[in-house]
């Protein structure tokens, strides 16, 4: 059988940042109330239940920047910093995510196998596995890092800062 491609495929949804995100954490809305006029996003807390989905890239708050005027008269920026725009990725979407072992209600202890459910975890935007029977509206994604992980996998930081505590792997997003 020939290869097909998808018909029509979802992109990812573009978010304003209302604080510092890394690349492969979990968002959620800065103000979950309904009727909100603020669209921005924030990572992700433990027990969220208005997950957005993963950070597709690095984006932070822009601020005012006030450099010399140009010829134009017009202020120089600077365009070294990080965008306030992210991609969020969200919907049966593999993905690379920030793991943590520390977890909420309904998370389990490491290791953390192939397959499993995954809950957002006590550092924010982060995940860990899910208990045998999470809660449904807490599971965000199923892990797809081959082989899993194990608490000797958490050794990174995330955007180099913190604690070196993490592991960048793989995660189906639900």
């Amino acid at each position: 059988m020939s290869a097909v491609i998808p018909y029509y495929k979802l992109g990812p949804s573009n978010k304003q940042v209302s604080t510092l995100i890394y690349g492969g954490q979990f968002v959620q809305p800065t103000t979950p109330t309904g009727g909100t006029t603020d669209y921005t996003v924030k990572l992700a807390t433990v027990s969220s239940v208005t997950c957005l989905g993963v950070a597709g890239n690095d984006a932070n708050t822009l601020t005012a920047q006030t450099g010399a005027a140009n010829a134009y008269g017009q202020p120089q920026i600077d365009i070294s910093v990080l965008t306030d725009y992210t991609a969020v990725y969200y919907g049966n979407v593999d993905i690379w995510v920030w793991y943590s072992s520390g977890g909420g209600t309904g998370s389990a202890a490491l290791p953390i196998l192939e397959g499993q459910k995954l809950l957002i975890a006590t550092a924010p935007g982060t995940v860990t596995g899910a208990a045998a029977a999470p809660p449904a509206d807490g599971v965000v994604g199923i892990c797809t890092q081959p082989g899993g992980i194990t608490a000797g996998m958490l050794t990174q930081q995330i955007g180099g800062q913190g604690a070196a505590s993490f592991f960048l792997g793989r995660c189906r997003v639900c």
